[in-house]
């Protein structure tokens, strides 16, 4: 697999705009549009639709999208949500009474129905300068004339080579000879271009209606799915009242449940009851607080977050002082707590996240994702569209907030962030992979305020998490650190393959330029200009 971070990167500084993410060409693209009059909402949908067809194992127009929108640099933040539901005829009971204890990944149930192409659409028409047919250009292009494979790229999708293979239409669609293509090989994918194409010319209704979502619906009933055409045509995502909280005397703002955004912030709210910034960036006293915090958050988690317009989500008392003095107390600083149950990650998430600020300061948090790597695995036909299967975020237990219902958003990991300080829009940021998001904007986040380093610096550091109930750690973390951790009672691994993936960009409202970091352990790149 790639490696660990090394040697470091440098940070990138310009002043009239900036785009990161996880793909050159996305970088790329989203720069030739800032460059072309369009503005940050633009370019992170022109980035968003690239990295759709050169890292589909990550994103695609059958995932889901959340935003995080600062127009003009404000703090006044705009969050929308553009997570898919349930089909209408998903009733809990229709599974339990086909003993159906829980949603398998491949499984049609598990593909909730794509809130992407109606999130980019929505969010163009009512931020963007441009129309989605000139955004989703130089995708098209990509799709139909080939993009050169990148090396993490290749590596991931050679991961997924079995289960790419044991759906037909994923390996007719995505496979080379039933491999994944190799690293600096052309790659083309015609039918998603002529499904971008659709969208290009229709906008939403290029993928609700007509011949692509009856190519999905089809695919899904023959897999046993419950979806409908109806399901389709009524999709739509919407604004959301973002939830935020202070930290070293600044605001991190982020989007509301069903996402897990307020896991990020219930760890810095512990943490913050600590002075942090007198321990090391890598010291035990600092990861083993961390690590507390982030079981704590990660317990609350499994019984609290979930559709917040189907279940009681207590995100008030969650965030309190009260409720946050009360777990920050059950927290010895000299030993692990003993029966806490473990936050379980899943297998192999993949997401993108990406962060474009222009030279109006208007600022995008992006992220877009399919959940595990290409998702479901499971691929419509004609229309070459590999679908999400964010249904796993659901369970199969009655009277649980989170149990599937028709219609319902599932529990969701991805998260999008955005800093503020006063009236002023300061960075959007996100670090993507599954249940590490949480971790990981704590990490970055405390990494630049209070150890004071630059987002390429803070990006760069080694990152640690718990994963089924092991305190796993990148191997650039200190021996003598992980033997004071395990002394404390943490069970410790090592991980084979790098934590996550981040973008940063940090306004400088006073020096009137842009400071931008993109993930060392991605094929990414940060530019502006």
């Amino acid at each position: 697999m790639h490696g660990f971070p090394s040697p470091p990167r440098m940070t990138t500084h310009a002043e009239h705009g900036m785009a990161a993410t996880s793909n050159r060409d996305a970088t790329r693209a989203a720069l030739d549009i800032l460059k072309d009059g369009g503005n940050a909402m633009d370019a992170a949908v022109a980035a968003a639709a690239v990295l759709a067809v050169v890292e589909p194992m990550s994103t695609g127009i059958g995932g889901d999208v959340f935003c995080l929108y600062a127009p003009a640099g404000s703090s006044r933040i705009v969050a929308y949500n553009g997570s898919g539901r349930a089909p209408l005829k998903a009733e809990l009971s229709w599974y339990l009474e086909r003993n159906i204890t829980r949603i398998a990944a491949d499984s049609a149930h598990a593909v909730t129905v794509p809130g992407c192409v109606d999130a980019w659409c929505r969010l163009i028409d009512d931020h963007g300068t441009m129309g989605i047919g000139q955004v989703l250009h130089r995708a098209i292009g990509l799709a139909e004339e080939g993009y050169v494979v990148q090396p993490v790229i290749c590596e991931a999708w050679r991961a997924s080579r079995q289960r790419l293979a044991a759906d037909a239409h994923a390996a007719r669609t995505l496979l080379v000879n039933g491999d994944a293509p190799e690293a600096g090989a052309v790659h083309t994918q015609p039918l998603l271009a002529a499904t971008l194409r659709e969208i290009a010319g229709r906008g939403r209704s290029g993928f609700y209606e007509g011949w692509v979502a009856e190519d999905i619906v089809t695919r899904l009933k023959e897999l046993g799915g419950l979806h409908e055409a109806a399901d389709f045509a009524s999709a739509a995502g919407e604004y959301v009242e973002p939830i935020s909280t202070d930290i070293a005397g600044y605001r991190v703002h982020e989007c509301p449940p069903n996402g897990q955004g307020i896991v990020a912030l219930m760890m810095m709210n512990i943490l913050e009851g600590y002075d942090l910034a007198r321990l090391g960036p890598l010291s035990a006293d600092r990861l083993h607080l961390t690590l507390e915090a982030g079981r704590l958050a990660f317990r609350d988690r499994a019984e609290y977050v979930a559709d917040p317009a189907m279940a009681d989500v207590p995100v008030d008392t969650l965030l309190s002082p009260r409720y946050t003095d009360m777990l920050r107390a059950s927290i010895d600083p000299a030993r692990a707590m003993v029966g806490l149950p473990p936050a379980e990650l899943p297998a192999t998430p993949s997401t993108v996240y990406l962060a474009v600020v222009d030279r109006d300061r208007n600022a995008a948090s992006f992220i877009n994702s399919l959940y595990f790597a290409f998702g479901s695995s499971r691929v419509a036909p004609n229309s070459g569209v590999t679908l999400q299967n964010r249904g796993c975020g659901f369970v199969l237990e009655p009277g649980h907030r989170n149990a599937i219902a028709p219609g319902k958003r599932p529990m969701h990991t991805i998260i999008p962030a955005m800093l503020t300080k006063g009236a002023k829009a300061i960075m959007p940021f996100g670090v993507m992979g599954g249940d590490y998001q949480p971790w990981g904007h704590t990490h970055v986040l405390e990494n630049m305020l209070y150890y004071g380093m630059s987002p390429q610096e803070a990006l760069d550091m080694p990152r640690f998490c718990y994963e089924n109930g092991v305190a796993m750690m990148e191997p650039a973390i200190p021996g003598h650190v992980m033997h004071d951790l395990a002394n404390r009672g943490h069970p410790l691994g090592i991980t084979p393959e790098p934590f996550g993936g981040g973008q940063a960009i940090w306004i400088d409202w006073e020096k009137g330029t842009l400071a931008g970091g993109s993930e060392p352990r991605k094929d990414g790149i940060a530019l502006g200009y």
